[in-house]
């Protein structure tokens, strides 16, 4: 039973003063699989930025989880970016530090007490990503594509219900793009929310979802087209 994670009605988005998006609505639910699409500045990441707090919403009824988006308190937006996954085209991984330091200051943040738990969870998504065997590399060690793969890993520590990712494959080679997309298809099906802006239209081919575009300060489903 897939359950409604992700809603927004008659949402306006604001940069600085102006509107990049207006009467944004949306249903996104457990399970599914979500393109957003547009060019440069059409508001993809602005709108991504509203689901974890770091841009407010302007106007409209805005709900993420059980966290209303409108009214949502800076003490409380920890607590929503817990249950949430965010994957970001430039890794932002810690470089002084291994794989699996990048991964334990994680779950250290966000109340992981126990080393034991911390170490099983830890191999546990690495081995989800493929990468068991590079919890002691540092980052630099590893390619793109490796990179990548620790990010997502990141992403799933807290098992959250919303992998939003940003561009995932822009830094990466095609072959190594598609096993990234082959990687968060597997954790939709799963039964997370995955939301992924991206400029590779080809992969909307390989890869079913649902597809939105941005333009011209609007929101439209475009699965169909």
């Amino acid at each position: 039973m897939s359950e409604l994670l992700i809603r927004y009605k008659d949402v306006e988005i604001h940069q600085q003063e102006l509107c990049v998006l207006e009467e944004v609505n949306l249903e996104l639910c457990s399970g599914e699989f979500v393109y957003l699409i547009g060019k440069v500045g059409s508001g993809k990441t602005s709108l991504l930025k509203t689901f974890y707090g770091e841009l407010e919403v302007a106007a409209g009824r805005a709900k993420v989880l059980e966290y209303d988006m409108k009214r949502i308190k800076r003490k409380h937006i920890p607590q929503l970016r817990r249950k949430l996954g965010i994957v970001f085209q430039d890794f932002q991984l810690l470089t002084d530090r291994s794989v699996y330091d990048n991964l334990d200051f994680v779950l250290r943040a966000t109340g992981w007490k126990h080393r034991g738990e911390r170490k099983d969870r830890i191999e546990e998504v690495l081995h989800l990503v493929g990468m068991n065997n590079k919890g002691y590399k540092l980052p630099n060690e590893l390619s793109g594509g490796e990179q990548q793969r620790i990010v997502i890993a990141r992403a799933m520590l807290n098992s959250p219900r919303i992998i939003l990712a940003d561009e995932p494959t822009g830094n990466l080679d095609v072959e190594t793009g598609r096993a990234i997309v082959t990687l968060l298809h597997q954790i939709s099906e799963k039964g997370a929310l995955v939301v992924m802006t991206t400029h590779n239209l080809q992969l909307l081919n390989e890869f079913p979802g649902r597809v939105y575009r941005c333009e011209g300060h609007r929101l439209c489903e475009v699965t169909e087209e």
